[in-house]
């Protein structure tokens, strides 16, 4: 899939106009250049959703009810999450990722920051991700979550060696993942540590989501899972930490400053009863993401907005251009979004909807449809695949 076409979007509403050349935005346009005009629109920068989980794309068309319903956290993992990511097979992955993406650039997403994990399917569960981002054109960060929660140390083995397979494209980078502290021993913590440097990438982690991952690592010995992964060296800095919920301004402060990136996910923490995570105000360095939830990031920061309020919490400005830094940062590019430099990902939208998605100079929405792929086939597939995959839940 080629990138490398120069287009110019614009002039908008408000007389500007982006150019766009070998996926990046530049000062002039080369001659011969693609036009997409948008009069009536506004050009902003394309959303970036900083922690998600394709592999949940068909939870929207129904997942089966638990009974007795989850009481905790814990329960709610083991009773969902982790029977739905047991029974993924290779077509219910790609359905799931396909739809998750068409959705996610039909709402004016353009990057995406993936968190996997299909624990019957480790190998090769990277590529068909890679390939359903790459043919819908999102631009995405991707890893495979190593655990030791089904298998032991050959599942986490085998999950960090999916990280080290996955080849980077213009449009599609990995991360060394790893699925939380109290998932895995200290091990696996140091080899993914050592497998992101091999690598040149970060690790990409859930830290103190839930209280039982604090309580996890003081059992260990560690003041809370960050400690416990700093001292084993798994966090290079620019790795990801999804959530934080349960950790305090000095921690959240001393995470920032070896350079980690936080990601508040408000929907989830809130739909999960684990609380909000207010201490993430005390740095610049946090972004916004949805967990799995649908990648709509104009909802999630009105979610957002909401539950500051809520909670009395006066620092979450910035977080959506929090993760076109991280994105930035991750792919080598400018981290002020439509400068000379910057990632050629843009949305122009009109009266507040989403009109055209340009990605990588790629216009993959134009007038609200989906230019990459059919998308009421996309989901009839979802729709079907998802009946297969509750019944193989069914039996785990």
């Amino acid at each position: 899939m080629a990138v490398s076409g120069a287009i110019v979007v614009g002039p908008d509403a408000r007389g500007r106009s982006v150019a766009i050349a070998d996926g990046r935005v530049v000062a002039v346009a080369p001659a011969g250049a693609a036009r997409l005009p948008c009069a009536d629109g506004a050009i902003e920068p394309g959303a970036v959703c900083a922690h998600t989980h394709l592999y949940s794309g068909l939870a929207r068309y129904g997942t089966p009810p638990v009974k007795p319903a989850p009481a905790n956290f814990v329960e709610i993992l083991q009773k969902v999450w982790w029977r739905l990511d047991r029974a993924l097979d290779a077509e219910s992955l790609a359905a799931a990722a396909r739809d998750y993406v068409a959705r996610a650039l039909l709402a004016g997403t353009t990057t995406l920051v993936d968190h996997h994990e299909s624990p019957n399917l480790i190998e090769g569960s990277l590529a068909i991700l890679a390939e359903a981002c790459e043919t819908l054109g999102v631009r995405a960060l991707i890893c495979y979550g190593a655990t030791e929660r089904n298998f032991g140390r050959d599942e986490a083995r085998r999950g960090l060696a999916e990280c080290g397979r996955l080849a980077a494209s213009p449009l599609v980078r990995g991360l060394v993942g790893l699925h939380a502290s109290f998932t895995v021993s200290d091990e696996t913590a140091r080899e993914a540590g050592e497998c992101a440097r091999a690598l040149g990438t970060v690790v990409h982690v859930h830290v103190a989501e839930d209280r039982a991952d604090v309580d996890d690592a003081r059992r260990r010995g560690y003041a809370g899972p960050f400690e416990r992964l700093t001292a084993l060296g798994a966090l290079p800095p620019g790795s990801i930490l999804a959530h934080g919920v349960h950790l305090s301004r000095e921690q959240v402060r001393r995470a920032a400053e070896a350079r980690c990136w936080f990601v508040h996910n408000p929907r989830s923490n809130e739909g999960n009863r684990v609380g909000y995570a207010a201490a993430l105000s005390a740095t610049e360095r946090a972004a916004l993401g949805t967990d799995g939830w649908e990648a709509d990031m104009a909802e999630e920061e009105a979610a957002l907005e909401r539950l500051a309020r809520e909670n009395g919490d006066a620092g979450v400005d910035g977080r959506l251009a929090g993760g076109l830094a991280l994105a930035a940062e991750r792919f080598g590019a400018r981290a002020e979004p439509l400068a000379p430099g910057a990632l050629g990902d843009l949305v122009v939208r009109r009266d507040g909807a989403v009109r055209h998605v340009v990605v990588g100079g790629r216009i993959v929405v134009e007038n609200g449809a989906l230019t990459t792929g059919d998308y009421d086939a996309i989901a009839a597939r979802a729709r079907a695949e998802a009946a297969r995959l509750w019944a193989r839940m069914a039996a785990i």
